[in-house]
């Protein structure tokens, strides 16, 4: 016998079923959950925000110094 004539084809009202089960084994965090962890989100994203924004002045001023120390040796 092939396996796709072995393979049951289930019914709308059994897949349903199924569905409404594993629904049930579903657990949901808490609204005290969804809003520690926002607010844990919204300050790390702020954070490394501010942190990218001062390596990104950082390495332009880095980079400006190194463009004017180039330009006075080459006479420029």
């Amino acid at each position: 016998m092939s396996e796709a004539a072995a393979k049951h084809k289930e019914s709308m009202g059994e897949f349903i079923q199924k569905t409404r089960a594993e629904l049930d084994k579903t657990t949901f965090p808490s609204t005290h959950d969804v809003k520690s962890t926002t607010v844990i989100v919204i300050v790390s994203v702020m954070f490394f925000g501010a942190y990218l924004f001062l390596v990104d002045h950082g390495w332009v001023y880095v980079l400006e110094a190194l463009t004017w120390v180039i330009n006075t040796i080459a006479g420029a």
